[in-house]
Formats: C-alpha cells, structure tokens, sequence
C-alpha cells in the first residue's frame, strides 16, 4: 500500500506518460497533484499542458518560462569550464535537471506538497539527477518514481491505462515511438526503440535542429562572437541576454550542420546507451570559448581547467550540481574567467566549426617575444640552454643508473 501523501508536485511535460503518472498519483496515493511545466526552450508550445493538467484535476498548474535562468545559471557556467562528458557530450540533458528540481523544490514549499514525483525510469541516469536534487535541497522530501513502483511496463499497459481513464492519446502516440526525445535550448536528444543497435545508422529524417553536413550551404558563415568574463555576450557586435544569443548561435549552426553526435556512452548506473544529440549552438559556443581562452588564459591556468574538466563533467552527468565538490570546481573555474574577454572569429563550413581570428585588451600573446623576425632583444635565445640543462639534469642522472 502507497505511503500517505497530501499533495505532490509533478514534473509534468502534457505527454503521455505524465498525464498517465498524473492520474495514477490520484489514483495510487489519493493526493492533491500539483503539476510544474518548465520552458527551457524544447521548441514546443508549453501552455497545451496548462488545459490538459485542469482538464485531469490538478490542483494547481505552474507553466514557467526558465529559458534565460538556464542558459545564464547553468548552460553558461557549465561552458567556462569547456565541458565535455567522455570527451565529446555537451551534456544537454544533464544541465537542465538540477533547475527543474529546483523549481520543484521551491513550489513544494510554497504550495505546502510533501512529496515530488518525476517521470523518468528505473533504467536511466535522469531519476539520480532529479533525485540528488531533490534531496539536496530539501532533505526531508518524499520522492514517488512511478516507474519504479507500477506495473505499467509496456507501451501496450501504457495505453491501455490511458483509456481506462479518459486521458487523451495523440495519434502517433498509439504506435510505438520510434525512438524517445529531450529537447531544450542547449540541445535535443534522440535514444531508444530502432537507436538500441549501436551499428545501424539514424535516419536522416529524424534530425530537427540540422541540415546534413552535406547539404549545408557551399559556402562558408564567417561569424564574431564577443565574450566578457567566459560568457558570450554578442554576435557580430549585437549584444544579447544569454537565451537570445544561444538561440541564435542554434540558427547558424543549424544551417551549417552543425553539432551532430553519435554516442555510445556510460550511464552512472552502469550500462551503456546510444544516445544522438543536436547540439548546435552549444558546439559553437565551445569552440568559440576555448579561442578566447587560448589568447587569455596563462598556461598553467589553461592546464589546471583542463585536467579538472572531466571531473566536472562527471559530477553534471551524474546529476551532482548541488554538491560542495561542484561548486569548490566552479569557484576555482569562475576565478579563472576574470580576464577571459574578447571577441573570437569562426567559420562554419559543412557540419564544422574553427576560430579563424581572435583579439582581446586581456591578450598574453606577445608578438614581440614569438616573431621569428628581429626581437629587438625581447627575448634572449641563449636563456635557453641553461633552460634545457635544468630540465635535462634528472633524465640525465637516471640513463647514468641504466
């Protein structure tokens, strides 16, 4: 028998399965449902899902547009510290969980719910990152993950619940989904169904946010993106809030083919899955922010960050934002962006994206030291010698031992 709740709070998207768990709280626990619906950017209309939630007898409907709190508290920390999960995932997914399970938070406080609910599996790695969220900011919380408790395992069961009780079933959700999807302003995603075999190719038809490479335009898009402190901040000289100059950066790398990945990667709860992303913008914008980098940032600096990054990859993907250890990361990574300005020069040609030009008042590049011209004495070439011997001294000694 389910443990007795009062009121619950719903990640609620209007799809399928969460207006299925939405009745099935009603039904299960007898409790009020409270049902949250974020805008973070996925593309589609969010309001649908107000009707839908009153039609089915939430209690309360909380539709929020989040998409400049993602970008400018999430996406973009994320990005100075040039992120990348396994070396090549953007982590799209990943970075949007801990606001959603925020915002959740916050609105069991207000509407006095003890309990939050989410819609992702018993298989994934999204039920850690909501929950470790969850948990982290109200420790006392009771979580309920339908899909760990019911006995809706098919999408046959699925359906035939639905009609059941009255909820309503799109057409094309009758068969089955070809493959699942999570989309936001930083990416979509594509995983599952006919993705399950790692060697068969996706169809071509399945991608929304970009031509093929092929396709894209014969010529090169030559673009300059200005950043101030390790954010972006303007495209072509137009300044922009964080959502709006994303949102343009996902246009031009949309039309240029930009951000496709084919991924076999490592879950946090132990398999490996298929995933595909669209990430457009987000691949420009890394590129775009390492050249920046690369003409601001000392060395030994530049180095630490890049050591570090794949822990801090690691903590995003396996949902650890609220964690002490993430935000010493991101102090330590935030302290690093102070002189990280300047304006970075890129062409997108045919799914790929390359700094061709940067410049910044913060420049440590010195062309008077590097120049294979006269110096003018900047730099003393015999230095060197004794440079190589000090570091020669211990190789040295060791071959003499051999």
């Amino acid at each position: 028998m389910a443990q007795k709740i009062k009121k619950v709070v719903l990640a609620y998207s209007g799809g399928l399965d969460t207006s299925i768990i939405l009745r099935w709280l009603q039904e299960e626990y007898g409790c009020e449902v409270v049902t949250f619906t974020a805008d973070l950017g996925q593309g589609e209309e969010v309001e649908p899902a107000r009707k839908k939630a009153e039609m089915m007898g939430a209690k309360q409907v909380f539709i929020e547009d989040l998409r400049e709190e993602f970008v400018r508290d999430y996406v973009f920390p994320m990005f100075r510290a040039n992120t990348l999960y396994e070396g090549v995932y953007l982590l799209g997914t990943s970075i949007a969980r801990p606001l959603i399970a925020k915002r959740q938070i916050e609105i069991a406080i207000e509407t006095g719910a003890d309990a939050v609910a989410h819609g992702a599996t018993g298989k994934g790695n999204d039920q850690v990152r909501f929950e470790l969220g969850y948990y982290a900011l109200k420790p006392d919380i009771k979580v309920i993950a339908p899909w760990r408790e019911w006995d809706l395992s098919s999408r046959t069961k699925l359906i035939e619940y639905a009609e059941k009780h009255q909820i309503p079933i799109a057409k094309d959700k009758r068969g089955e989904a070809p493959y699942s999807t999570d989309a936001n302003l930083l990416h979509i995603s594509y995983e599952g169904k006919v993705l399950e075999n790692p060697y068969i190719a996706p169809d071509e038809d399945m991608f929304i946010r970009t031509v093929s490479p092929e396709n894209a335009p014969d010529k090169a898009t030559f673009i300059e993106v200005e950043f101030e402190k390790g954010d972006a901040v303007a495209i072509e000289g137009i300044k922009m809030s964080p959502a709006a100059l994303l949102t343009q950066l996902n246009k031009l790398g949309g039309e240029n083919g930009i951000g496709r990945l084919d991924l076999v990667e490592n879950r946090y709860v132990g398999m490996k899955s298929r995933g595909i992303y669209e990430t457009p913008g987000g691949t420009i914008l890394l590129a775009a922010h390492r050249g920046i980098e690369s003409l601001t940032l000392d060395r030994g600096a530049a180095h630490l960050k890049d050591e570090i990054m794949p822990r801090y990859a690691e903590l995003i993907y396996n949902g650890y934002w609220w964690s002490p250890e993430r935000e010493m990361l991101q102090a330590l990574i935030d302290k690093s962006q102070t002189n990280v300005s300047g304006t970075v020069k890129l062409k997108l040609y045919k799914g790929s994206v390359s700094v061709v030009g940067r410049k910044s008042p913060k420049s440590l590049y010195s062309e008077k030291h590097v120049t294979f011209e006269d110096d003018a004495g900047a730099y003393d070439q015999k230095d060197a010698a004794g440079f190589i011997k000090l570091n020669a001294l211990r190789l040295r000694l060791l071959n003499r031992n051999k």
